[in-house]
């Protein structure tokens, strides 16, 4: 029977029909009642924290406090925790002044003003100094030390110049460093380029993988260089597709964070039965497809629901390309991951481990992008272009032939299919 689907693509939908009887498998997250009250739930969390005291008998009169919030590449809804979190110091004496927002960018771009009200709301920015920052000016940062694993840690200023840090974001798997949140809002989210740099670099290990925090070099590195200048809370979200709130985490920025990851495992990963001749999946919308650097995450998931040799067809809009001016150059002058590969163990190089991040998985399967990129930058990356849903169908129904199994990944970014007995 032939039925219409819709999935996200941008800010709005793609929509196109499929033989029903193909579709063996549709993955979501796992159905879990949104919380009624976000606002209590965080009170309740910041009040009755886990592995540390409340929040308000933390921070003292006369002390500074440091937000560090997500930037737009990441969805945590920063608006309505901001307000509590403020109001909750302002009650036991930290005026507004006393705090500020720095935006935990990375090696990510720096955001118009515009950009950053839009994340913390009007009231927020109202109310507190908002902060961008540009990680390969050194001049902004402060030297902590050197991990065990020879990363450099240096922090910007005015995180390491405030008496509190209060780490706050959302919660997902995380491709190398096994989950994002947690200790990401310092590290790598207020570090030096050269800090990042290096740390990322371990993703060339094995153990660096999706879902793994324990033996994972690239979180325990991350670890080892956030306790030089130790978050003193944390404040976690963990949403579903439609960004509603399932629960909130706080306290220590490691044992909240671990709690977080606990639950994300439990709602995020389906089972899977068979693995797919072809997967249809889109990265969950704006901002998640905003560029390949983004759209990789989901590239990763289905990659573990499709067969070796099978399809996926991959729906996002990608309006700032590729993202990544040296990931495009990387590809350029290596053109495949195995010299990718090469060229990152003789210089890792921020968006060059992204181009290899992309194209290693093509050695599974073949990808088709559906997205209003250049065709031929999506033909720089080593995925087949499709100007619409028809000629991706198409494409994949050649590749795969004309009875494949199919299963749908709706929302890509957050489902990461989890093995059955069966494969």
């Amino acid at each position: 029977m032939i039925k219409e689907y819709s999935m996200p693509y941008g800010c709005g939908d793609l929509r196109f029909t499929l033989d029903s009887s193909l579709v063996s498998d549709e993955l979501k997250i796992k159905k879990f009642p949104h919380l009624a009250d976000p606002m209590a739930s965080i009170l309740e969390a910041i009040r009755n924290p886990v592995g540390s005291g409340p929040l308000r008998e933390l921070v003292k009169p006369g002390q500074t406090v440091t937000f560090l919030v997500n930037d737009n590449t990441r969805v945590a809804n920063s608006y309505v925790f901001l307000p509590v979190l403020m109001d909750e110091l302002n009650s036991v004496g930290i005026p507004d002044k006393d705090m500020q927002i720095v935006f935990a960018l990375g090696a990510h771009r720096i955001m118009t003003r515009d950009e950053m009200v839009e994340l913390v709301g009007e009231p927020v920015a109202a109310r507190l100094k908002m902060h961008n920052f540009d990680c390969k000016d050194e001049s902004q940062f402060v030297y902590f030390g050197t991990t065990s694993r020879g990363t450099k840690v240096s922090f910007h200023k005015l995180v390491a110049e405030t008496d509190h840090i209060i780490c706050t974001g959302s919660v997902v798997h995380h491709f190398f460093a096994g989950f994002g949140g947690g200790r990401k809002a310092l590290f790598p989210g207020a570090a030096a380029y050269e800090t990042i740099r290096h740390n990322h670099s371990l993703m060339l290990d094995p153990d660096a993988v999706l879902g793994k925090l324990q033996g994972n070099p690239v979180y325990e590195d991350q670890i080892e260089g956030t306790e030089m200048c130790r978050p003193s809370f944390l404040l976690n979200v963990v949403l579903n597709e439609t960004e509603e709130f399932l629960a909130v985490f706080a306290g220590d920025y490691i044992a909240a964070h671990l709690e977080a990851c606990k639950f994300v495992e439990s709602v995020y990963s389906p089972p899977l039965d068979h693995k797919a001749d072809v997967v249809i999946t889109s990265c969950g919308g704006y901002p998640k497809d905003i560029n390949l650097y983004q759209l990789q995450k989901t590239m990763d998931n289905a990659w573990h629901a499709v067969r070796e040799g099978g399809v996926v067809i991959i729906l996002g809009e990608c309006i700032e390309g590729s993202g990544s001016a040296v990931a495009e150059q990387t590809m350029r002058e290596c053109g495949t991951p195995e010299r990718m590969a090469e060229k990152l163990q003789e210089d890792f190089q921020l968006g060059a481990h992204k181009s290899y991040a992309i194209t290693r998985l093509m050695k599974k399967a073949s990808y088709i992008l559906v997205s209003s990129m250049d065709p031929d930058l999506a033909r720089l990356f080593l995925f087949t272009p499709a100007k619409n849903m028809d000629e991706a169908l198409a494409l994949a129904f050649e590749m795969a032939g004309p009875s494949p199994r199919i299963v749908l990944m709706p929302q890509g970014s957050l489902t990461v299919p989890v093995q059955n007995d069966l494969w």
